[in-house]
């Protein structure tokens, strides 16, 4: 895809031949022939609208994300690289001095510890033993 910095020097050249002055007119001639990805992104801003009189906000916006299209290709580029050339690059790093020395052994099972015993109190306290000997009421309505 060609960069809009092509579009941007033809469309001011234009504007200088043309002598158009009135800057709505010119956001409008300029919004048209933008390529549709940056059109659609400034029309989508989430914030921002760009003013329909200021002509320069919209050129700084258009080159502003056909820069970040360009990088963004350019990172895609690179990350899509062939597998067998990211191996090469990987396995040409030696491996770092704490890895390579240590042991490739598995770590023994954890096995659970038994829980502590209480020593043996004798025979547990009864606390109902003084409720038992002595009558209660019945429980009724009160």
């Amino acid at each position: 895809m060609p960069s809009h910095d092509n579009y941007l020097d033809s469309f001011q050249a234009l504007v200088s031949d043309t002598g158009y002055m009135d800057p709505w007119t010119l956001v409008v001639k300029f919004q048209r022939g933008l390529q549709l990805g940056i059109q659609n992104q400034i029309a989508t801003m989430p914030y921002g609208r760009l003013a329909d009189t200021d002509p320069d906000v919209w050129y700084k916006a258009a080159w502003r994300i056909d820069q970040e299209r360009l990088a963004n290709e350019a990172f895609q580029s690179v990350s899509r690289s062939t597998p067998s050339a990211a191996l090469k690059t990987v396995s040409a790093r030696p491996p770092p001095l704490s890895v390579a020395r240590l042991p490739l052994v598995p770590p023994p099972p954890v096995t659970p510890k038994p829980l502590p015993t209480t020593p043996s109190m004798g025979v547990p306290m009864d606390v109902n033993v003084t409720r038992k000997t002595r009558s209660l009421p019945p429980r009724g309505c009160y």
